[in-house]
């Protein structure tokens, strides 16, 4: 059985670079996903380009804060009102392969393990590899 995994992306100003994190969770292989997004009293179109989206998927959810809390706050805005039986934070200037959860999550269910975090490739602010990579799959100590 599949179980939902619940996004949470803090976002502040994110409107030139927020669709494709969000593209990059919609093309995910693993579909069984709530996408949570809070945003943190954007003074751009961030706020309007993402209701866009929530009308596009009604998996993808927008918060809003009141005032300016910061990323730590917003992530515990995300986790309060997710509804998912994993959590995975994804920040709004980041991008997923398309596998990323559907691999993670079998890593973790196949080792009975309850929290892990991948390695990661750095791109530029276009989006171009830049060729440094943090190349682990590391395990918690919390095991199932």
């Amino acid at each position: 059985m599949k179980e939902l995994v619940s996004i949470i992306t803090p976002s502040y100003n994110s409107e030139s670079y927020i669709s494709e994190t969000i593209n990059s969770v919609l093309n995910q292989t693993y579909e069984i996903w709530e996408l949570i997004i809070i945003d943190d009293c954007s003074t751009d179109k961030t706020q309007d380009l993402l209701n866009n989206y929530c009308k596009i998927d009604n998996r993808i959810k927008l918060f809003v804060n009141e005032k300016n809390l910061g990323s730590a706050i917003s992530r515990n805005v995300g986790i309060k009102n997710s509804s998912g039986r994993f959590i995975a934070f994804l920040d709004s200037d980041d991008i997923w392969v398309k596998e990323k959860l559907e691999k993670q999550l079998f890593f973790m269910k196949s080792n009975k393990i309850a929290f892990s975090f991948s390695g990661f490739e750095i791109i530029d602010k276009n989006g171009n590899y830049t060729g440094k990579t943090v190349d682990t799959m590391q395990t918690g100590c919390f095991f199932l």
